[in-house]
């Protein structure tokens, strides 16, 4: 008579079974010693002037940030009047330039003209335009 194999009375008792005999711990694999540094020979003199000059350091670049304002409808003109000018004069400017050296002029400017420059824009409400 063959033997039979026992099954487990459902496919739950399966799964339960199934992961006990998989979970036997495994011996750690022993770590392997960094092998040692070659020892450097001594720098001869002539090794010493035939080195190459170390590089200058890169600029490191800006960090950028992003944001959006609100602006009246006749100064955006004038800024696409400005990007006109630019390109005309042979120097092709985007928007984010303009406005950038518009914001170097005013922080050249002394206190008493940088007041009248200010003055001289009128305040708008903050905030996404209404849509029509």
């Amino acid at each position: 008579m063959p033997t039979a194999k026992k099954r487990p009375a459902s496919r739950t008792a399966a799964r339960k079974a199934a992961p006990a005999k998989a979970a036997a711990p495994k011996p750690a694999p022993a770590k392997a010693a960094p092998p040692a540094a070659p020892a450097k020979p001594a720098a001869s003199p002539r090794t010493a002037t035939t080195a190459t000059p170390p590089k200058p350091e890169k600029p490191k670049k800006p960090k950028l940030v992003r944001d959006s304002f609100t602006i009246p409808k006749a100064e955006f003109t004038v800024l696409q009047d400005l990007k006109q000018r630019a390109a005309t004069l042979g120097a092709p400017a985007k928007k984010s330039e303009l406005l950038r050296a518009g914001i170097k002029s005013l922080a050249a400017m002394g206190d008493a003209a940088f007041r009248a420059a200010l003055g001289a824009v009128p305040a708008i409400k903050t905030g996404r335009p209404t849509k029509g």
